[in-house]
């Protein structure tokens, strides 16, 4: 079965969120919008986001660096947002392993992000919904595009290239390689959800010696 997903390089990834603005920016006028912001300038900020990015300090001083992880719905091949949904509004689609929420089945009862362990479903409040990353399953499908602009938003967007989208049980497919070759993993693999986004792990350097 084809299992599309996300590869995200941690070693290149500058923390720019391009990813995430133009997440946004498509989304929110396509099948999954709209993506609502309330009080976006304010103090207390609230909204939908499907992507974000979380940045973190590693090592030890003086040896510290940041790193930039990228976060979204991972589309596991065993989501535990699915069955918990009393509606069948959440699924996860047979021909490519994308899970979705049916909208008008939704009844908005926020049971998919208790059941979530990863965060990364979003309670509409206008709508009064649950929205998520789709892979923009309404771009990668568009036949009116050109072949090579058929992928997520934010894979067209990373400057880096740090985002590689494929089908992860091809083992031809350009993200099965990079997860391979680069010993790419899925995150927190303990509990069996068999998240389908994976990220290449990445490389802290050391710092040189000063009195070199």
């Amino acid at each position: 079965m084809t299992q599309l997903a996300l590869v995200i390089d941690l070693n290149v990834c500058v923390g720019c969120h391009a990813c995430v603005t133009s997440c946004k920016e498509w989304n929110t006028s396509g099948q999954a919008g709209p993506m609502p912001d309330d009080n976006p300038y304010g103090a207390d900020p609230s909204g939908v986001f499907f992507n974000r990015v979380q940045t973190y300090e590693v090592g030890s001083f003086p040896h510290t660096e940041t790193v930039h992880f990228p976060k979204s719905c991972l589309h596991c091949e065993d989501p535990p947002c699915v069955p918990v949904c009393p509606t069948g509004a959440s699924h996860k689609r047979e021909a490519d392993g994308i899970v979705l929420v049916d909208y008008d089945k939704c009844i908005g009862c926020k049971y998919c992000s208790w059941a979530c362990p990863y965060g990364a479903r979003e309670f509409d409040e206008h709508s009064q919904v649950m929205k998520k990353c789709t892979l923009c399953v309404d771009r990668i499908y568009d036949q009116t595009l050109p072949e090579q602009e058929r992928k997520p938003a934010c894979v067209m967007a990373c400057p880096a290239n740090a985002r590689i989208f494929g089908d992860i049980h091809d083992p031809d497919s350009q993200a099965s390689q990079m997860i391979r070759e680069q010993q790419g993993y899925a995150l927190m693999p303990e509990l069996g959800t068999q998240p389908a986004n994976h990220y290449l792990p990445r490389h802290i350097r050391r710092g040189s010696d000063d009195s070199a």
